[in-house]
């Protein structure tokens, strides 16, 4: 398959062909004039109240759907029933899941990968989305998990240091460690810190940025002649981790298939790592895609660290999730009760029941909620009453869990070291 192929296999947007038959690929900006939503990996927008049209953004990248066929096969092979949010569509796409599938049936070893670009002391709820569904995926499949914090592309990105990029990544760490991750199955590190540690990353990235033309990476990302060429070389460095030979110290010499469960946004770094990857020797990853976490003022955008008052934070006290909900929570609810009660609400873009979906685990209750908001039984303070209720307890665990994990703590998974995991001999 040649790069042109290889570029619409990987469901590229458009193509053109410049002098020295590199791939070249539309911008964002190019492609969002007719399709209304951005995505890309620095913004998520949408014109619809309703947020992302996830069905156009399948087609538009070129993934496939998660259907019921391939939630029954997951079911059947685990054994167990699917994550809610598989169930519910959050994480609704992906590539080449099937593969990874097929690895299980196998019993051959396979690894995780997913990662967090630490821009703030605390992590919000939507942060969490991802890991929570990698450590399902760990647990369910017994297999090791490498987590990336990329504090250089925060550098490059945002007004930050080096040495404090480097503090907000254990930050960031510590508040990954207190979900709850097994330290005999999960590495993780930072870039700034782990390259100087490991040759083979750096050895790799270089592997990588040589398969990789300055017009490829401009298309795919949208760099222009004024971004500091950092931004250019980046897209290697979050690349490397779904190369198993990055971490010779876990699977030797072995070429090990990579998962990598993210948001749907990370999708073209990925993109470029599954071209390159088998011309370097290795198989493509496969990945999992999670829909939007939404901002509390509406669907139309994610949950921005950057913006108090848009996110619930894991640093919020109740008092402040309570307010934040009843505040800033975008309502699906009538202009008055009569007509909520004669013309019902609209859960699709409401907030509050956003945040149920996305944390309330009892499917029959969280359909319940539905039809009683939907018929106007449910009043809109019934619902972020119910939220508030529903989120608070999980942010209030969680910093339990957090003031428990202290530096030797995270440096124990951040050394390293091999791990246990099945398939590993």
């Amino acid at each position: 398959m040649n790069d042109t192929e290889n570029a619409v296999a990987e469901g590229v947007d458009a193509l053109t062909l410049n002098k020295d038959n590199d791939v070249t690929v539309a911008t964002e900006a190019t492609v969002n004039e007719e399709q209304e939503d951005i995505v890309n990996p620095w913004h998520v927008t949408s014109m619809n109240e309703a947020g992302i049209d996830y069905d156009k953004l399948i087609k538009r990248f070129g993934s496939s759907k998660i259907d019921e066929e391939l939630i029954t096969r997951f079911e059947k092979l685990t054994g167990k029933p699917a994550h809610h949010f598989i169930r519910r569509g959050i994480f609704f796409s992906h590539r080449d899941l099937h593969t990874i599938l097929n690895l299980k049936e196998q019993q051959k070893p396979f690894y995780l990968y997913t990662g967090r670009g630490p821009s703030s002391e605390s992590l919000h709820l939507g942060h969490l989305i991802p890991f929570i569904m990698t450590k399902w995926l760990q647990e369910t499949f017994n297999v090791p998990l490498v987590i990336q914090l990329t504090d250089d592309e925060k550098t490059l990105w945002k007004d930050l240091k080096v040495d404090e990029a480097i503090q907000l990544a254990r930050e960031n760490a510590k508040d990954i460690v207190a979900m709850g991750f097994n330290v005999e199955k999960t590495f993780i590190f930072n870039n700034l810190t782990f390259m100087g540690q490991c040759p083979s990353m750096y050895q790799n990235i270089i592997r990588i940025q040589k398969c990789v033309t300055f017009n490829q990476v401009k298309g795919i990302f949208g760099f222009g002649d004024s971004d500091v060429i950092g931004k250019i070389g980046f897209p290697a460095a979050q690349a490397a981790p779904a190369i198993s030979s990055t971490f010779p110290f876990l699977f030797g010499n072995k070429k090990v298939q990579c998962l990598v469960p993210c948001a749907i946004d990370q999708d073209p770094y990925f993109r470029m790592t599954r071209d390159v990857s088998p011309r370097l020797g290795y198989p493509k990853c496969a990945l999992i895609h999670s829909s939007f976490f939404p901002a509390l003022q509406g669907a139309k955008s994610k949950m921005s660290a950057s913006e108090q008052n848009s996110a619930i934070f894991l640093t919020d006290t109740s008092k402040q999730i309570k307010n934040k909900i009843n505040k800033y929570a975008f309502s699906g609810g009538r202009d008055t009760i009569e007509e909520h009660r004669a013309l019902g609400g609209v859960p699709e873009i409401d907030v509050a029941y956003q945040l149920l979906k996305f944390f309330l685990e009892d499917d029959t209750k969280l359909e319940e909620v539905r039809i009683a908001y939907s018929k106007g039984e449910m009043l809109t303070g019934d619902l972020k009453k119910l939220a508030i209720e529903t989120v608070a307890p999980i942010v209030e665990q969680h910093q339990a869990a957090r003031k428990l994990v202290t530096d030797d703590i995270l440096d124990e998974f951040m050394k390293i070291r091999p791990l246990n995991f099945s398939g590993s001999n």
